[in-house]
This record gives structure tokens, C-alpha cells and sequence, in this order.
């Protein structure tokens, strides 16, 4: 079924505007493998990096897969290359498009260039700078369309139908699974003790392909997916027993950020992942942050869903275990406030309110008990003026950098020793 860039791959090379994947055939462990030989020179063979405190709270070894590492800084780039590969001269010379908000883009834009084919990427209006540049950079034209990706994937749709170019989805076809799926083979390769693997979960595509590949030559391994508990299609779907829309999505993860999985991935799931587990978005902080942290590698929300997954309950998962980090483009800005999330959530940020006299010296004698107490204050929010308060009264609000729940506690009850009437 897949195909190396110089022949057409049969079946799957029929695929016009209006192809409906389901129809197609389901890929196998071979597709696997022969989208690893169409994938040799081309993708990394990203690193596996062991994870000392993960380890320490699972007692058993912890690895780190780092698709975030991976040429455009995701596992995305092995889906895209193998369906534009198998793709026939006609089908090239007609171009692709494809829609997306980031990693998906970056995908089909470096894979369609080292094909030499015509690429163009939809994006929302309102994508990451970085993410539009990075697109453009690898040689897609880009068309921002619409508030939504929903909105996005439509208009892109739209102009596979009006112009013959072959749309290329994020996840459901089965090239695009199997391309997924060599990511399985490697974590074998370079784990052969491996009894757990972690991965995140949005449309499926990912978590299809590790799972075809891996059962298919170790069944005794388990496969856990992962969701953002806010948008988490696959627990009812895999329910329904068929795949469902969710009506809302509300999460930081924008990369498993997927309304409904889709119909070539959810079959594989169903039948192969051993388990879809849901993390909050207190955990999904706390995970990036470890990884900064800790691990010294910069990971998306999404991709630190499996590690989010470990730290919430690390007594479900036999080890060793691979935590696929499943990207690292992530937007500065989006970055600086998961981060303060997460420290927040670890309670290294605590926020409070207190009422003090209204006096020359009162707030600096305040300061001067944070500093006993060494806390670090990052934002202080002094009010005169409210009707709530006395005429010999103000309210100041304090953010303060602390070094852990023990130290929030610590904080407090000193500046209560002190006489202050702490609030929040």
C-alpha cells in the first residue's frame, strides 16, 4: 500500500478531492515497514532519553521518545512524506493541500518540497506567527482561512474540489497511519525490554500506527493513548463503537485538539490500544514543566500529554515505558503561560490578597516578611480606594514565586504570625 517516491502504491494512489479513506483497505504491519524504508534518509531516528525522576516515582525505567525533536519538530513529517510519496506522477503534478494549525503544516510543506511537489497549507487567521513562517519557510504557500481549524480544514477542502489537488489529512488514511506506525518499529528497536508505551491521542493517526506496529511483533506490549480530558472524542466513541463528534473542545493541547477521530485510526484503537486514559490541564502544565525542567527539552502541550498521564497516576503504567513527546512547537507566548500554569499547579506560584494599614512604611514592612519568609515576590497590587475598605486601610494583592505547597503554607502562616488578615 505505501510507496516509495518513485512508484505509485496502488490502491491508495487513486485518491482525488472527493476519496473517502474508510473505503481503502487498512494498513498492515508491511505497510509499516515499507513506509520505513520510504522514510530512510529522510526523518530522524530521534533519540530515546531516560527519565531519572519519572523513573524514581514509577520504580522502573522511564524513556522519553523525542519526536520533538524530529526534522520540523514533529512526528508529522513521517505521515505526510509517505502519502505524498505514494502519490502518482498525475496526482504530483496536480499539487497537494492540506489544512492545519501547526505541526501537520510543517509536515506537508518539508515533505512536499523534498518531493518536488506544489504544496498549499491552510492555516487559522489566527495561527502562531512562528508556526505561518515556519510553513513558508519549507516551501508551502500559505492561505490563512477562517477563526477555527473547522473552519480552516473546509476552505482547504474546498480547494482540493475546485482545483484537482490531493488533500492530505492530519490522520485518516491509511498511509498516513502507517507512516505514523515506523515510530513504533524504532521504539522497539531501541527498547526491546519496552512493556508500556505512552502516547498522545487527537484524531488517532499516531496512536494507530505505534499500536499496528507494535502488536503486530510484540502483543505482550501495552499501548496507552492519552487525552486532554477537554477534548476527549475517543472515550465516547470507543463507547458508541463508532467514532462521535464532540460538540465542545476546550483544552491548551492544541495538537490533540480533534472534534472526532478518524474512521481508518479509530478502528485500529479500538481493536489495538489497550487503553485511552484523560489528563487535566493542571496536569498537562505540570508535565511541560517537568520536561523543561528536568529533562531539559522543550515540549508542546500535546506532547507532553503522556508524561501528564505518568504523573497522575504512575502506578497504572508497568515499566520500562516510552513517553512519546510527540512535538516541541510550541509558541512562545503560549509556552510563558503554561509554564506559570504549571508552576502554579506544583504550587511554586501563589497568588493572595491582605489588608494592612494605610500608612507611610506599611507595605515596605510587608515586603520585609516575604523576604523572612523567602518568598519571592514577582507582582504586588496595592488598592486605596475601594468602598470595601476602612479610611486607615489598603488592600494589596501579591504573585509570588514560593518553592512548593510546603512553602505556600510557610508563607502564610508567617505573614499570619505577623498580624496580617490574609484572604486568598
Amino acid at each position: 500500500m505505501v510507496a516509495s517516491p518513485a512508484q505509485p502504491s496502488g490502491p491508495t494512489a487513486a485518491s482525488g478531492p472527493a476519496h473517502d479513506p474508510a473505503a481503502l483497505p487498512a494498513p498492515t504491519v508491511e505497510d509499516v515497514r515499507h513506509a520505513q524504508k520510504t522514510l530512510s534518509g529522510v526523518v530522524r531516528t530521534t533519540a530515546l532519553e531516560g527519565s531519572r525522576h519519572l523513573s524514581s516515582l514509577l520504580g522502573s525505567p522511564v524513556h522519553f521518545k523525542c519526536e520533538n525533536l524530529q526534522r520540523t519538530g514533529s512526528f508529522k513529517l513521517r505521515g505526510a512524506y509517505v502519502r505524498i510519496a505514494g502519490l502518482s506522477p498525475a496526482e504530483r503534478a496536480r499539487g497537494v493541500v492540506a489544512a492545519s494549525a501547526g505541526n501537520h503544516a510543517q509536515g506537508v510543506a518539508l515533505a512536499a518540497s523534498l518531493l518536488g511537489v506544489r504544496s498549499t497549507v491552510f492555516m487559522p487567521e489566527g495561527a502562531p506567527l512562528p508556526k505561518v513562517a515556519a510553513t513558508r519557510d519549507y516551501g508551502a504557500q500559505v492561505r490563512l482561512r477562517g477563526q477555527v481549524v473547522d473552519e480552516t480544514l473546509r476552505a482547504a477542502q474546498d480547494c482540493a474540489r475546485e482545483t484537482g489537488a490531493v488533500f492530505i489529512h492530519p490522520f485518516d488514511h491509511p498511509d498516513v497511519v502507517a507512516g505514523q506506525g515506523t515510530l513504533g518499529l524504532e521504539i522497539l528497536e531501541q527498547c526491546p525490554e519496552v512493556r508500556t508505551i505512552v502516547v498522545g491521542v487527537g484524531g488517532g493517526g499516531l496512536a494507530a500506527g505505534v499500536a499496528l506496529a507494535v502488536k503486530a511483533l510484540r502483543p505482550d506490549v501495552r499501548v496507552v493513548g492519552v487525552q486532554a480530558a477537554g477534548a476527549a472524542a475517543y472515550p465516547p466513541s470507543l463507547e458508541a463503537g463508532k467514532p462521535v463528534v464532540l460538540e465542545k473542545l476546550s483544552t491548551m493541547a492544541d495538537g490533540i485538539k480533534v472534534g472526532r477521530p478518524g474512521d481508518v485510526p479509530f478502528a485500529l484503537v479500538e481493536d489495538l490500544v489497550d487503553e485511552v486514559r484523560t489528563v487535566s490541564e493542571d496536569a498537562l502544565s505540570s508535565a511541560l514543566l517537568l520536561c523543561l525542567e528536568r529533562a531539559k527539552l522543550v515540549v508542546e502541550p500535546a506532547g507532553a500529554s503522556p508524561v501528564a498521564a505518568l504523573l497522575a497516576d504512575p502506578a497504572a503504567f508497568e515499566g520500562p515505558v516510552v513517553a512519546v513527546l510527540s512535538g516541541g512547537n510550541v509558541d512562545p507566548l503560549v509556552l510563558q503561560r503554561t509554564l506559570r500554569h504549571g508552576m502554579a499547579a506544583a504550587g511554586r506560584y501563589l497568588s493572595l490578597r491582605l489588608r494592612l494599614t494605610d500608612s507611610p512604611g506599611a507595605l515596605a514592612a510587608l515586603l520585609r516578611e516575604l523576604t523572612v519568609a523567602d518568598a519571592n515576590v514577582l507582582d504586588v497590587g496595592h488598592v486605596r480606594t475601594d468602598p470595601r475598605l476602612g479610611l486607615d486601610e489598603a488592600e494589596v494583592e501579591l504573585h509570588l514565586e514560593t518553592k512548593g505547597p510546603e512553602h505556600c503554607v510557610e508563607v502564610t502562616s508567617v505573614l499570619r504570625a505577623a498580624g496580617y488578615k490574609v484572604m486568598s
